[in-house]
């Protein structure tokens, strides 16, 4: 029996290897390798945190710009591509790959520990409170989700509209070119591996901690709070994730999502309901302006004149370092599954929805633990959150109606979440070691979501969770770096990207203007019909062929490289050679479901269709039809569509030459 695969072996071997050596190095001496990691990361964030804000704040600045400007009518595929996914399972994937679990660890934990120790107020005084929220959502807002953006949008828009492979070194083709290919391009997806691997790992083992603390507060000495019952429960999440990812993208992933999306939304409002229901929505609205009113300002803000550097190297550096170390990993992910949108779409999805879900949470939860604490005595709440954050949120239930079910919601939202962060995580992974093969052997996924388990349990008994948490956050600093480079490669593609469009946009058709014998009524006649396939393949046949065949031979008898395809349904013609430059004139033929015919799933709609002969581009498909064209009006199309070409090749490679 032979084992299939699909590995890239310079990434898949070097991967495996450093992981092993430093789960070794974790496990040995985890205190030691702890201490190192913490004193590089205290050195970043003393002498180049100036960097993480101002690196951040450009990335918000660049996708604010991008989303609004022209590139935003761009989309990640072919110009004819449409989306995969409904939006519906694309926003739950979004958001359990994104940061769903961190909002059950944190939701009430943070807004408490601002309010209990605010950097710029009085603790627990009302304009704390105020404070707590307000930094809570600039941690959890569209500067993590800018982040994200930055490497989804450009590894979605090289791999699906430049055919690259769906890697991070992808997003370089613009800065080295075919270097990608090379121990460039190797090094900067083992990195990827790596960042992947233990920021899955390590908020696998701490996540399993508050399961651990949750069953242990619903069933008591059932589920003791030890070792033991955490890597059994790792053990557990780990098998089932295995079998989601034996199911696939499609099955697993994408209805573990929605799962989840399901039930973080009846949490949240039965949180609500039970809650002070008017005042929290009162807060939703004013958290959200106050967060808006200082967003510049907290962008920027380093706290140069107050020197607290103690509390923004804890808090606003320490997340900018995570969200970037988070970014290959959640980065490729949202790429994966965001294949036809356009920029703007993709954009205003990724930033804005997961980000508004983001806020109403943090504040449901965040306001309800703070009003608690303010107006009805609730210090043991504040108590469980100064000492056990992963405990905090079934301490806080205790304070609603119903706290056995909310408790009992709550654990089984966690595991799904963490189930789908290690699924996605092991597809992700996958797809990296495999030189971007979305179609590899299932043996390989699941080889990486065991490991995923191993690794958090090792580093879990032998306490090296923390080192290794430490060592992803302090890795981030280079990966910025790679991230601004990405920034630049990225607005040069898309520059010229649309200087493309631009030149073959607002088509004119040649039936304007090409001397033939029709009269309006023949061509009437065409545009009201609804061929059938074998109409439209005689088209192709004896009509597109012969006028292609006829345009290429005139190309090859002056001196141009010029070929004809003919495959099924479909012929192409190819000027020039094999590059960016190469014209691609190509004819398909499309079906459509006539209008006001049934459309029941399942049942054959061939009866009910009609197909089109529609022009396809080097981009994408251009949506109009030549069916009923002759032969001299194809002909006139391909020439048109020719100088638009060169229009752009003259745009974009030109260099005006003063006369004398």
């Amino acid at each position: 029996m032979v084992i299939k695969s699909s590995i890239n072996p310079p990434v898949f071997f070097s991967s495996v290897l450093c992981i092993f050596a430093l789960v070794l190095v974790g496990a040995l001496w985890p205190n030691e390798a702890q201490v190192l990691f913490k004193s590089v990361q205290s050195w970043l964030e003393l002498k180049a945190g100036w960097l993480y804000i101002l690196g951040v704040a450009i990335f918000l600045i660049f996708i604010i710009f991008v989303m609004v400007s022209r590139f935003g009518d761009i989309k990640l595929g072919p110009d004819h591509s449409e989306p995969d996914y409904n939006y519906k399972s694309w926003i739950a994937m979004l958001f359990s790959a994104g940061m769903g679990i961190g909002l059950m660890f944190f939701g009430v934990g943070e807004p408490v520990m601002h309010y209990l120790a605010p950097p710029d107020a009085d603790p627990r005084s009302l304009e704390a409170a105020k404070e707590a929220m307000k930094i809570t959502f600039f941690h959890w807002g569209i500067h993590a989700w800018t982040i994200y953006a930055v490497v989804a949008l450009s590894l979605a828009y090289f791999s699906y509209r430049h055919k690259l492979p769906l890697l991070p070194r992808s997003a370089l083709y613009p800065l080295i070119g075919e270097r990608i290919y090379g121990p460039l391009g190797h090094c900067v997806d083992t990195f990827a591996v790596l960042g992947t691997m233990f920021g899955v790992a390590t908020s696998l083992g701490f996540g399993v901690l508050q399961v651990n603390s949750g069953l242990n507060f619903l069933f008591g000495d059932s589920f003791p709070i030890s070792s033991g019952m955490q890597v059994a429960l790792i053990a557990g999440i780990t098998l089932i994730a295995t079998g989601s990812v034996f199911s696939g993208l499609d099955k697993g992933v994408k209805r573990l999502s929605e799962l989840n999306l399901a039930l973080a939304i009846l949490l949240l409002l039965i949180v609500l309901l039970f809650g002070p229901t008017v005042s929290l929505l009162q807060s939703f609205v004013q958290n959200t302006g106050g967060y808006l009113s200082e967003l510049v300002g907290k962008t920027f803000n380093l706290y140069a004149y107050e020197q607290k550097n103690d509390w923004l190297g804890g808090w606003t550096l320490l997340y900018w370092g995570w969200w970037i170390s988070w970014s290959p990993f959640v980065g490729t992910f949202i790429a994966r599954v965001s294949r036809g949108r356009t920029i703007r779409e993709f954009l205003v999805g990724v930033l804005f929805v997961p980000t508004g879900f983001t806020f109403l949470w943090m504040t449901v939860f965040g306001n309800s633990a703070i009003d608690a604490i303010m107006h009805q005595g609730a210090d043991y709440l504040a108590e469980a959150v100064s000492t056990d954050v992963s405990v905090a949120l079934f301490i806080f239930f205790e304070h609603l109606p119903l706290s056995s079910l909310l408790s009992v919601i709550a654990v089984c939202l966690v595991v799904t979440f963490f189930v789908t962060s290690s699924d996605s995580g092991s597809l992700v992974i996958d797809n990296l070691t495999s030189g971007g093969d979305l179609n590899a052997p299932v043996w390989q996924r699941i080889f990486w979501a065991l490991l995923q388990g191993l690794v958090a349990s090792v580093l879990l008994l032998a306490g090296g969770l923390q080192a290794l948490q430490t060592a992803a956050i302090a890795s981030a600093m280079p990966f910025l770096l790679v991230m601004l480079l990405i920034c630049f490669g990225l607005f040069k593609a898309l520059q010229d990207d649309w200087l493309k469009l631009s030149s073959v946009q607002l088509h004119t058709t040649s039936v304007q203007y090409a001397s033939v014998n029709m009269s309006w009524e023949d061509r009437i006649e065409v545009l009201v019909s609804h061929p059938s396939y074998q109409q439209a393949q005689d088209f192709v046949d004896e009509v597109a062929r012969p006028a292609l065949s006829k345009v290429c031979q005139g190309f090859l008898s002056r001196g141009f490289h010029a070929e004809m395809q003919h495959i099924e349904d479909r012929v192409r013609l190819m000027i020039g050679g094999e590059d960016s430059q190469t014209f691609i004139y190509d004819l398909r033929i499309r079906a459509f479901i006539l209008p006001g015919a049934p459309q029941t799933e399942g049942q054959d709609t061939s009866q009910h269709s009609y197909y089109r002969v529609e022009v396809f581009l080097e981009h994408g498909g251009q949506y109009y039809d030549v069916m009923g064209y002759t032969e001299e009006q194809i002909q006139a199309d391909i020439v048109t569509q020719y100088e638009k070409h060169l229009h752009y090749l003259h745009l974009s490679c030109a260099e005006y030459v003063e006369s004398p």
